[in-house]
């Protein structure tokens, strides 16, 4: 079995997400009392949300990528940046280690092209949603992606700061996010992406009429996939260079 290097608190509350999901992959594939092996980097939130905020993306690459190494050197055979908006340096990252990195979108996207859709919504940080390094990452595996109108944008973005990334979980948000998905599936998404991984923590497919894309969680199974002996192809992953 491959280890696996998660460089996580991007924030922490998802990062749990991630551990999760490898374990409960590897478990069910092999049985018994099996588990995953991994590594996680968990870096302080406050100080890579600093430095989106004052634009400094090229020291969060240097940080990021600091950490593949040192996952690296502790053995780590493939690497994720348990992040949607913070993929954003993936290929800091990439470039900074010898291991595979796999990219959230390549992971959402394989998904996308496995289910046949043409049109999916995009809800995330305003990073995400309005920056096109995410969107046009999605495109790429076939698909057209909607993002919501500005004021819905802000929303979603004040949440997942204010809220979500410090574990608050309000019922008046989750209906404001349900809103939302609704108003993309009726401009024609088939499914909406959760592109940021703190809103899983939120809203699943119960709450919704609409498929969810939860992107963390498709992010850990093609990691515990890829652990397992899966092939970059079998992955779809365009990012594992």
């Amino acid at each position: 079995m491959r280890t696996i290097g998660l460089i996580g608190g991007l924030s922490w509350e998802s990062t749990v997400i991630y551990y999760q999901v490898v374990n409960q992959r590897v478990r069910a594939r092999l049985g018994g009392s099996h588990s995953a092996n991994s590594l996680i980097w968990s870096v302080d939130y406050t100080i890579v949300e600093d430095l989106i905020v004052a634009g400094r993306w090229h020291e969060v690459g240097e940080l990021l990528a600091a950490a593949g190494v040192r996952l690296e050197a502790m053995g780590a055979e493939l690497l994720l940046i348990c992040s949607n908006t913070f993929s954003r340096v993936n290929d800091d990252v990439a470039r900074a280690a010898s291991v595979p990195v796999l990219h959230i979108a390549d992971a959402v996207g394989a998904e996308i092209s496995a289910r046949g859709l043409r049109t999916v919504g995009l809800l995330g940080t305003r990073f995400t949603m309005e920056e096109p390094f995410y969107r046009d990452r999605l495109a790429e595996h076939g698909c057209d992606v909607l993002v919501p109108g500005r004021d819905e944008r802000e929303l979603v973005h004040r949440v997942i700061f204010e809220e979500l990334i410090r574990g608050v979980l309000r019922p008046s948000s989750r209906q404001a996010y349900v809103r939302t998905i609704a108003g993309l599936a009726d401009r024609g998404a088939e499914a909406v992406v959760l592109g940021c991984t703190e809103i899983e923590l939120l809203v699943t497919d119960e709450d919704t009429a609409v498929p969810l894309l939860p992107s963390a969680r498709l992010h850990a199974e093609a990691a515990a996939a890829f652990a397992l002996g899966a092939t970059p192809t079998v992955l779809g992953a365009r990012g594992l260079r």
